[in-house]
């Protein structure tokens, strides 16, 4: 007997959802014919592709093994239903990631000049921390994605199931409120940011790794006033007086123009470097292929 395609989408399902009941909703299928579809392929593999820890089903190294190559024959399974298609066109899902930065201000003109340059329209964006992106793209939830944090997340450089380029660049900046007592100041220090609380986006983010990585060892004395998800809420809580943001200025230059928050002069070299990030063992369809392709040579306009 045969490993099937259907049995690969229900181990990919639960390898993803963790659980039994997660994956049957996932799939519109009952629970007793998820249990059966590991079971047998468990079987005819001759391993256990699980360990079974209370409710959940947390994939092993059989598992892992097993699970880029399922993901693959399942993608090219779907090329091969629309192999006849003569229209030339584009064809697929394509699941990206983008952190929060990146998701919000430049995701969405890249997608909107792919599909004017492509006519291919069938994307799913998910849009968190980077850390979560990484998961996404280890667990095959994701195709591709797009992060900043690569140099300060050391853990990402020793993963070698990723492929990592660079790709755009973007500065970080330091911003408050436009009647904060710093923005008085003619010529400002590190020193001057000693003892001032700041408003950080929560651990994971790229953000976040940045400021620690460049700012906070310049800085003797300092504080978190705010640990929050979102840029939005970053740039309210400054604009609101509540302490120093840290954030991309590509996210606050509508808040700047708009004379929400003040952009702080300081002599550092604040830049980082965005990155496109995909497993090594991802098969490349012609669909994924030209969105790299065409993200790697892409360039924000206006």
């Amino acid at each position: 007997m045969s490993v099937s395609l259907r049995q690969l989408q229900v181990f990919v399902a639960v390898a993803q959802e963790k659980t039994i009941t997660a994956a049957s909703a996932l799939l519109y299928l009952s629970k007793p014919a998820v249990s059966m579809a590991i079971s047998e392929l468990e079987k005819q593999i001759g391993h256990n592709l699980f360990e079974r820890v209370n409710n959940r089903l947390l994939i092993n190294e059989h598992g892992k093994r097993l699970l880029p190559l399922a993901d693959e024959l399942l993608t090219r399974s779907d090329e091969i239903i629309k192999v006849l298609d003569t229209t030339g066109e584009l064809s697929g899902h394509l699941r990206i990631g983008a952190s929060d930065t990146i998701g919000n201000q430049l995701v969405p003109f890249l997608l909107r000049d792919f599909r004017n340059q492509s006519n291919h329209v069938d994307q799913e964006l998910m849009i968190s921390n980077s850390q979560t992106i990484i998961h996404g793209l280890m667990a095959f939830e994701l195709d591709i994605g797009l992060i900043e944090g690569q140099g300060e997340n050391k853990h990402l450089l020793n993963n070698t199931d990723l492929l990592m380029e660079p790709w755009l660049s973007d500065e970080m900046c330091i911003a408050c409120a436009v009647d904060h007592p710093l923005v008085q100041e003619s010529t400002l220090t590190l020193f001057d940011l000693e003892e001032h609380p700041w408003i950080l986006r929560e651990t994971g983010s790229g953000t976040r790794e940045h400021f620690l990585s460049r700012m906070a060892p310049r800085l003797e004395h300092w504080n978190i006033a705010f640990e929050l998800r979102t840029t939005e809420a970053i740039i309210n809580c400054a604009a609101a007086g509540l302490g120093l943001a840290y954030l991309s200025k590509l996210a606050a230059r509508h808040a700047v123009s708009n004379n929400r928050l003040h952009l702080l002069d300081i002599p550092l070299d604040l830049r980082r470097q965005y990155w496109l990030v995909r497993h090594k063992d991802k098969h490349l369809s012609p669909l994924l292929n030209q969105f790299i392709t065409f993200s790697t040579n892409w360039q924000i306009s206006g």
